[in-house]
């Protein structure tokens, strides 16, 4: 989905100075659309106008956009309820201004090429199939895994952003490529890539519990921890999010763990940058 929201901790949003980075995405934006010769698809760029608008909420737009916690997206609410005003708009919502940026980016470059080669109208037409599937699966799991067994912090979770149909995007750009990629030590096809990442991550987790939320600090150094903020899972090796850059939460296993490596164990944000929009140049 993007990132995950704990209940204590629902951040606002499209408030304050930027940071830097939107004007870093609108400057690609332009870069990309003014190129000569460029196709300008105009369906990717009235997504990629539509998020921005919805995160930074000028003018009037504040009063009349339903808030962050209104729209995010959670199983329970959504079934139990029938609230489908979270299933079709939380993918357009981002906590933070990183969050917003890495998604179009990644929406940025996947989009021209997609609706490049396939038209506006079927484009666009993929895109809302890509996000009602993407939900849904989401909503399948969740009902599922807490029918298996106690998995009930999957069912209440919150979660907003446009990853589900950036992953969707990312298997259909890759679907009748003929080419290899390196990942995790294993040179695999690239068309099934996207799937054995997910799948890489998530086995980590198998027979752990909830996603490593009942991991004992004795056992934390060999596995990942989930940042909480963007629910991305980090190397136990890192106090940072590689994604959203967010500080790991659980100062006690930090300040030991920092302790422990001399206090030289710790990425520079510089090169947590530098991994992350490593996944983004395809």
């Amino acid at each position: 989905m993007g990132s995950g929201m704990s209940r204590g901790r629902r951040r606002s949003f499209g408030a304050g100075a930027s940071g830097g980075m939107l004007p870093l995405l609108a400057l690609q934006v332009l870069i990309e659309y003014g190129r000569a010769g460029a196709s300008r698809p105009p369906v990717t760029a009235a997504l990629l106008a539509a998020n921005a608008l919805i995160y930074l909420r000028p003018g009037a737009l504040d009063g009349i956009l339903p808030s962050l916690t209104r729209v995010s997206f959670n199983p329970w609410l959504i079934i139990e309820y029938g609230d489908l005003v979270r299933f079709f708009l939380s993918p357009f919502y981002h906590l933070s201004e990183s969050h917003l940026f890495y998604n179009m980016t990644s929406l940025l470059w996947k989009g021209i090429q997609l609706e490049t080669s396939m038209g506006s109208v079927e484009f666009a037409s993929m895109v809302a199939a890509l996000l009602g599937l993407s939900q849904g699966i989401t909503l399948l799991l969740s009902k599922g895994l807490l029918l298996l067994g106690d998995y009930t912090a999957y069912y209440n979770q919150y979660a907003v952003g446009f990853s589900g149909v950036l992953f969707a995007m990312k298997v259909v750009l890759n679907a009748w490529s003929e080419d290899f990629v390196y990942l995790h030590g294993m040179v695999i096809p690239a068309k099934y890539a996207a799937w054995a990442e997910l799948i890489l991550i998530q086995g980590r987790f198998t027979g752990r519990g909830r996603v490593g939320r009942r991991q004992s600090a004795r056992d934390a150094p060999r596995r990942l921890w989930r940042c909480s903020t963007c629910t991305y899972d980090n190397s136990a090796s890192t106090d940072i999010c590689e994604m959203c850059n967010t500080a790991r939460e659980d100062n006690a296993f930090s300040q030991r763990q920092d302790h422990q490596a001399g206090g030289n164990g710790e990425l520079s944000v510089n090169e947590i940058r530098r991994r992350r929009l490593q996944r983004f140049d395809r």
